[in-house]
């Protein structure tokens, strides 16, 4: 199979993720990337990230020795020109443009097919989390969301323990890294909370991820909420993962097993730290989560408590994971399609 080549717009951590990986696995070109930054800024933070390859900037081409990428100072999907690039799908990294009419203009602009790389503001064509729905994806999709990291660490740990025992309820916090839209400094931002500095703070904030893990996984309709809490951390997150389910006496033995026995069935996903790990250990993490066996907690009869580390990286993973399934999906429909034209 020919590599597929991604556009990409926003080259923040999770954009530079994504071009990093596509880079180390292979299979994929990024012939074209759309930032606000100056191409030059961006390839010296680019340089932060990469370890083993060599990239260099000449004008507002960045080469490696894999592929060559047009890097384009642009602001709204409606100003790039991706049919000129040929590219086969767009990811969007930024995290501004969230709704179907974004996303419609990246597709008016010859984008085969566009991914989010953050939870939507509305349902699209599918909402794809690896490990739980990505049978359900359709050739005719064309408005897709790869979700967050979050939602992604929250369904995995779901689904690896509600699968052996059947819950109740469940209850999430995200002790989240801050984030490039939080503000250093005291600021006046969207509301109170995060007007405060993201630096020197924790700040609570809503959390989607409990919304949209009901859709992927409708057996939780109903029995799932959370919130989050950004901490004065640059990279890695937990999740803590309060379980009631609805059978007494699930012990703390029961719960790790059922969620090693995942990880055996989903090594990409799932991985287990059997020692006492903190937040920088979970930095690089490939998979989704990371299961933190020393710290699950039994609370009464019916209630248990875990923790799942998680960082953007393994999020990045997952973008490609579904951007793979996709282009196979189509690879596996185009000689019927063509037997069908003859």
């Amino acid at each position: 199979m020919r590599p597929i080549r991604i556009g990409i717009m926003g080259f923040g951590a999770v954009g530079r993720q994504i071009y990093q990986l596509a880079l180390e696995r292979g299979g994929f070109d990024v012939p074209v990337v759309s930032d606000i930054g100056a191409p030059d800024i961006l390839h010296q933070l680019l340089l932060r990230d990469l370890e083993e390859h060599e990239c260099t900037i000449n004008g507002n081409v960045l080469s490696n020795a894999r592929f060559s990428t047009r890097m384009l100072r642009t602001d709204h999907p409606r100003e790039v020109p991706w049919d000129a690039f040929a590219v086969d799908a767009v990811v969007d990294a930024t995290g501004r443009f969230r709704t179907r009419a974004d996303m419609q203009a990246h597709l008016d602009n010859g984008a085969p097919r566009v991914l989010l790389a953050v939870l939507p503001n509305e349902p699209l064509d599918r909402f794809v989390i690896p490990g739980i729905n990505e049978y359900a994806a359709q050739a005719t999709d064309r408005m897709l969301s790869a979700g967050s990291a979050t939602t992604a660490a929250m369904a995995l740990m779901l689904k690896a323990i509600g699968d052996r025992f059947p819950i109740a309820h469940a209850s999430m916090t995200s002790v989240h890294a801050y984030t490039s839209d939080m503000s250093l400094q005291d600021y006046a931002g969207p509301d109170y909370r995060r007007s405060r500095s993201g630096a020197e703070n924790i700040i609570p904030n809503s959390s989607e991820a409990p919304r949209w893990v009901e859709t992927v996984m409708p057996q939780f309709a109903g029995k799932l909420c959370g919130y989050a809490l950004n901490v004065p951390v640059q990279k890695g997150s937990l999740l803590d993962l309060n379980i009631v389910f609805e059978q007494t006496n699930v012990s703390v033995a029961d719960v790790n097993a059922a969620v090693i026995e995942a990880s055996e069935r989903l090594p990409a996903l799932i991985a287990i730290a059997l020692d006492p790990i903190v937040s920088s250990d979970v930095i690089g993490c490939p998979q989704s989560v990371l299961f933190d066996t020393q710290a699950t907690m039994r609370a009464g009869k019916r209630i248990v408590k875990v923790l799942g580390w998680y960082e953007t990286r393994g999020h990045a993973n997952r973008v490609l994971d579904v951007l793979m399934a996709y282009a196979k999906l189509d690879q596996t429909l185009a000689p019927v399609q063509a037997g069908s034209a003859a």
